[in-house]
């Protein structure tokens, strides 16, 4: 199985940005971990601050699925939703804090509305509950 792990703006500072509600650890050591407690799935890992790479990444809908931290471009992008729609694979989003707990205008999720599940407030175990949801597929 080919997975696409997709991760937004801001990913990039996971360990040292706001620690206190996205934790210590930086994304490029748990994505190192997911490798090794998934060794059958084939990962490709992409991040981007630019919302035009993420979508160009999307576009070349080449797994078996996706799994996208769209970090706060979820709440503010209709061109994001617009080219998940637009592809087949499916997408599952993922993020890391509980987005409903937190403020008001965090509680819309336009790009959720096209991926097939959305996990909040699971820390980075998302991701790897999004990995299972793949799998047992």
């Amino acid at each position: 199985m080919n997975i696409l792990i997709l991760n937004g703006p801001n990913l990039n500072l996971l360990g040292k940005r706001e620690p206190e509600l996205y934790g210590g650890s930086d994304f490029e050591s748990f994505y190192e971990i997911l490798q090794q407690d998934y060794s059958n799935v084939n990962f490709e890992y992409f991040q981007s601050n630019h919302e035009g790479f993420l979508l160009d990444k999307l576009h070349e809908d080449r797994w078996d699925g996706i799994v996208m931290n769209p970090g706060g471009l979820a709440h503010t992008s209709i061109v994001l939703l617009d080219a998940i729609k637009a592809i087949e694979t499916p997408v599952i989003e993922v993020h890391i804090t509980d987005v409903m707990k937190r403020e008001p205008y965090r509680h819309v999720l336009l790009s959720s509305q096209a991926c097939k599940l959305t996990l909040s407030g699971r820390g980075l175990d998302g991701y790897k509950e999004a990995v299972e949801c793949f799998l047992k597929d």
